[in-house]
């Protein structure tokens, strides 16, 4: 197979990859990679170093390394996680903002520095100390990314939630870890609308008895009416130098959640000095992040995406922040913020590249995008199709890095590689200092073969533990209950020959039917290519009706507006999975629905609509941006014959 794209010996000398590589001695990836999960001590020192962790590292780095879970790293540092990123004082552009195509901000290095130690000090008069929860119900503005910094000025931990979240789900979270102060927004702005956001948080704070202060942050400018304005809370306080608290390595940073769609959402506590380097390693060695470089993803706070975004800041970049739709103006919005503001990193989801393609956008005939040197997608694999149109219709010139990792580690297994090249459907590589392999059911490691992703030895970004698991059962049931001592991740991948990766889905979501595991991406990949269908959901349903000696697959798709599911348009859909893939893979059923039920990050729910589908109950459906799609899925009476 050829690549898609391969930089020039010029520019993959030009990479923070490249020198690092040099820096360490090896002279390929995959000598580099058998190096980092060999000596793991000597691998992550060096990230500290080249990468410019602030910090006393300690003398040692690694105790028990033989350990899953249970190993130590950096025993001895300390840290702060703000002062990592508050990098500068200067004129230069720190973030920039577009909520829509409505409003626009722009905070330089110095504002931003010193609207953080005006937040600081006022939450230390609140009385905020290290080891306090502070917590966000906010959209994706400047003054979300510098409260976060505050918190972690303090040696406070953050989380968050995206304001589209209901009451409940708030609660779910938020009722958890007791947070002692809540930022909220007076509204948000989405597809062109503004939504209020301050009774849903007088019904939150009136469940919440933990919250001492709320700070309501101006966005739409409308009247505060809970809690305390952002001015009012910062009034006293004029900026000063801002004393950093230095904490341990493992002390909590973030709390961040699962989807909470077969239960209440579990809480996840990570890391200062974990989330830190792995971040510096991913944004500057696995996505070429320079200093002065213009970030973007496509975000929520509800997301870890916002985390790993907004840790730009410590390789010198620019954020580029966005909320709102990303379907305004005709879905070109993105690519004029693009050309605006000279981004050099473009990161989506790959729900999103498939959305352009459907609506026909041509970005690389209607922009410039001349700085652009990478497009990032995650969220759900990237299909072969989506790799040819961003080559040819987004830009010819990038590193295209399909990712993968999650909430659970609050980072990435499976990334880029801005120094190699990329093949089409394939992640370039496992990530540096991650011991990525394929199990197959009895916990043997496979090659060219699918099976479970795993990870056979400690990273720094390994959760610390789940909140209120105190003997840390429920995190070792999470992640170690198939394989013991090893990391078991939940996805249905392969290695290529070329060490590549290829997704196929959730593992808890591959279909088995008649014993033979399938990939739900397999086939979402040759349905989403017939112009009619804008999105799909497979799932194996019980079958006979109340047995479970087999399953059958079920396709549900939702089609363009006007089109109906007719006999032809089955015929072709199925005929199209039987010839791209095998016999196996043709869906039993196939039925139209309105919508496909997602959560708030834009993942499909999969097991939600098997539960739906069996008549049982959808637990914590409050996780779901459109909870009411699920209806779609009940009692369908196509479903009980063959």
């Amino acid at each position: 197979m050829q690549p898609l794209w391969t930089p020039s010996p010029a520019r993959a000398a030009q990479t923070a990859m490249a020198r690092f590589m040099a820096r360490s001695g090896r002279k390929s990836y995959a000598e580099l990679h058998a190096w980092s999960i060999a000596e793991p001590e000597a691998f992550w020192n060096l990230v500290w170093e080249f990468c410019g962790a602030r910090g006393e590292k300690g003398a040692r780095t690694l105790v028990g390394g033989d350990r899953m879970p249970g190993a130590q790293w950096f025993p001895e540092a300390r840290l702060n996680f703000a002062q990592n990123l508050l990098r500068s004082r200067d004129d230069s552009d720190a973030i920039v903002f577009w909520g829509e195509d409505q409003i626009r901000k722009r905070f330089s290095q110095r504002q931003l520095f010193e609207l953080v130690s005006r937040l600081a000090q006022a939450l230390a008069a609140t009385g905020v100390k290290k080891g306090d929860r502070v917590a966000g119900y906010l959209p994706n503005l400047p003054e979300a990314t510098a409260a976060m910094l505050a918190s972690a000025a303090l040696g406070a931990t953050w989380s968050s939630c995206s304001p589209d979240f209901g009451v409940q789900g708030v609660l779910d979270r938020f009722g958890q870890i007791e947070p002692k102060v809540l930022f909220c927004a007076d509204g948000y702005l989405y597809g062109g609308k503004a939504f209020d956001s301050q009774d849903k948080v007088q019904e939150i704070l009136a469940k919440l008895p933990s919250v001492k202060a709320c700070v309501v942050l101006p966005y739409l400018s409308s009247p505060v009416r809970v809690g305390q304005g952002l001015e009012d809370f910062l009034k006293p306080f004029s900026s000063k130098d801002i004393q950093f608290e230095q904490v341990e390595f493992d002390h909590p940073l973030y709390i961040l959640y699962s989807s909470g769609t077969t239960g209440v959402p579990k809480c996840i506590v990570h890391g200062t000095g974990g989330t830190l380097l792995q971040h510096l390693k991913e944004h500057q060695l696995h996505s070429d992040v320079r200093p002065g470089d213009r970030l973007f993803y496509f975000t929520t706070l509800g997301w870890m995406m916002w985390n790993w975004l907004v840790s730009g800041l410590a390789s010198g970049a620019t954020l580029l922040l966005y909320d709102g739709a990303p379907s305004v103006a005709q879905g070109r919005v993105l690519f004029d913020y693009a050309d605006a503001e000279g981004m050099t990193h473009f990161g989506t989801s790959a729900k999103f590249i498939d959305a352009l393609g459907k609506m026909g956008l041509e970005p690389c005939k209607t922009h410039r995008l001349e700085p652009l040197r990478a497009v990032l997608s995650t969220g759900s694999p990237l299909s072969p199709e989506g790799f040819d149109y961003v080559y040819e219709k987004l830009k010819a010139d990038v590193c295209l890095s399909s990712i993968s990792g999650g909430t659970d580690i609050v980072s990435c297994f499976v990334l880029g590689n801005p120094a190699g090249p990329v093949y089409r459907g394939e992640i370039q590589a496992k990530g540096l200092g991650m011991a990525v392999e394929v199990f197959d059911e009895s916990g043997k490691k496979v090659e060219g073969q699918k099976g479970e992703l795993v990870c056979t030895r400690p990273f720094p970004s390994m959760p610390v533990g789940f909140w209120n698991d105190p003997d840390g059962a429920k995190y070792r049931a999470a992640y170690f209950e198939r394989y013991p001592g090893v990391w078991r991740h939940g996805d249905w991948c392969e290695i290529t020959p070329r060490g590549g990766v290829v997704i196929y889905g959730r593992s808890d979501a591959v279909l088995n039917p008649g014993g033979v595991r399938i990939g739900t991406a397999e086939i979402y990949r040759q349905v989403e290519q017939l112009d009619e269908i804008l999105e799909s959901l497979v799932i194996g349903q019980d079958w006979p009706p109340g047995e479970t000696t087999d399953v059958r697959v079920v396709l549900f798709v939702k089609l363009k507006e006007g089109q109906g599911l007719s006999g032809e348009l089955i015929s072709r859909i199925k005929k199209r999975i039987r010839d791209n893939t095998t016999p196996r893979h043709v869906p039993a059923k196939i039925v139209q629905v309105a919508d496909i039920p997602r959560t708030k990050s834009g993942k499909i729910v999969e097991l939600a609509v098997r539960e739906a589908v069996h008549g049982r109950p959808v637990k914590n459906v409050e996780a779901l941006a459109n909870p009411e799609a699920l209806e779609h899925f009940r009692g369908r009476s196509e479903l009980a014959s063959a």
